[in-house]
């Protein structure tokens, strides 16, 4: 919020410079800014109140007490349960209980009467198998059918996390699931605004570039641009452009390396621009060529492509849209360099793949702005 309110003030003030007319000026700008400051903050403050409220909350029950309702605890206990009363953890079945036994329900009776005992407002499902009569099919029907929503892990953690969590997932799920939606006319939507975008950053950030050019070349021998293949859109390879921030001998050896946290082969000037994030700036001839898209999953290279896709399930879905520029990962996970942080990032590129929209891609140019004056996550 304070972040939008910054921006807002900017464009303000932009506008009170261009278009004197049309803009409140000195005392008036001043007295909009103090009401528009005031009116934020109590804004949060009354949210914050309604969040803390068990009044205002969504009742919800869990079905399940092993690790994936588990998992429920855990983010009930890092604060991402906003907005949500888990009530309790009803078990069916199962001897081994992975919650805390004071937050397990013993309750006896129908499913639709525990909930009508609590006002459930939502299930929850987080048992693994559902077969041999293991979900009890024809109670959940009753409580749909009473107006109680339904909806399975992953939706679950999806809504709540802004991820799609790896080991809550199948190969049926993913088929079936809403979202994964594509087509021309969304095509088109992206690519209006690649090039709109770009082509308003390249303008902005030219000045900013040719002092880039002129620092590399006084620095280090070597050329400015640093070329190479990465993974793109169905697995096509194709030559990504950056600044060069290392030295021409980083990898000497030939063998492919993570970047990783203040990397030793960085020269001065790369430390600069990797810290701005500058170097990605000549990234946007791939997007006027089509071969990247402002915002998406990050390209990998090859090496890394088939070493990491060999141990993570489903990392080539993150393959069906164009990489990005910037992404959901990039503002949400931070630099990762192993496969572990892969897998974490690629929880957030299949919900960028699964939910991608013009308003999402909006929310995370603006994430990117913070993202890069914060400078959070640069390496």
């Amino acid at each position: 919020m304070a972040g939008g309110f910054a921006l807002g003030l900017i464009l303000l003030a932009a506008g009170a410079q261009l278009f004197p007319d049309l803009f409140a000026r000195d005392q008036e700008l001043l007295a909009v800014i103090l009401i528009s400051g005031l009116g934020v903050l109590a804004t949060r403050l009354a949210f914050l109140q309604w969040d803390s409220a068990s009044t205002f909350k969504k009742r919800v029950l869990v079905l399940g007490t092993g690790s994936r309702a588990a998992k429920i605890e855990e983010m009930i206990a890092s604060g991402q349960a906003q907005g949500l009363n888990v009530v309790g953890y009803l078990p069916l079945g199962g001897v081994h209980h992975y919650v805390p036994h004071a937050r397990i329900l013993d309750e006896s009776g129908s499913l639709i009467d525990i909930v009508e005992r609590y006002g459930i407002e939502e299930i929850v499902v987080a048992i693994r198998e559902r077969r041999g009569g293991a979900l009890p099919i024809a109670e959940l029907l009753e409580c749909k059918l009473a107006g109680v929503r339904i909806i399975d892990l992953p939706a679950f953690f999806e809504r709540q996390t802004g991820i799609v969590p790896l080991e809550s997932v199948n190969a049926s799920w993913l088929i079936f699931a809403e979202g994964f939606d594509s087509g021309a006319a969304r095509d088109l939507v992206k690519r209006a605004f690649d090039l709109t975008v770009s082509a308003v950053l390249l303008i902005v950030s030219l000045p900013v570039m040719l002092i880039t050019v002129l620092a590399i070349k006084l620095e280090s021998k070597g050329p400015v641009f640093y070329t190479q293949e990465r993974v793109g859109q169905f697995g096509k390879p194709f030559t990504i452009y950056k600044f060069r921030s290392m030295f021409t001998d980083a990898e000497k050896d030939g063998l492919p390396q993570w970047a990783r946290q203040k990397d030793d082969r960085t020269t001065r000037v790369g430390r600069i621009i990797r810290r701005l994030r500058i170097d990605e700036l000549p990234q946007l001839i791939n997007v006027f060529l089509g071969q990247m898209s402002f915002v998406g999953p990050r390209p990998e290279r090859p090496y890394f492509v088939k070493e990491l896709a060999a141990q993570i399930p489903y990392y080539n879905a993150r393959h069906s849209l164009k990489p990005g520029i910037t992404g959901w990962a990039q503002v949400r996970f931070p630099y990762g360099a192993s496969v572990e942080d892969a897998m974490g990032k690629l929880q957030y590129d299949l919900y960028y793949v699964k939910n991608h929209s013009l308003f999402l891609d909006l929310m995370i140019l603006l994430k990117t702005v913070q993202v890069v004056v914060l400078g959070r996550g640069a390496r």
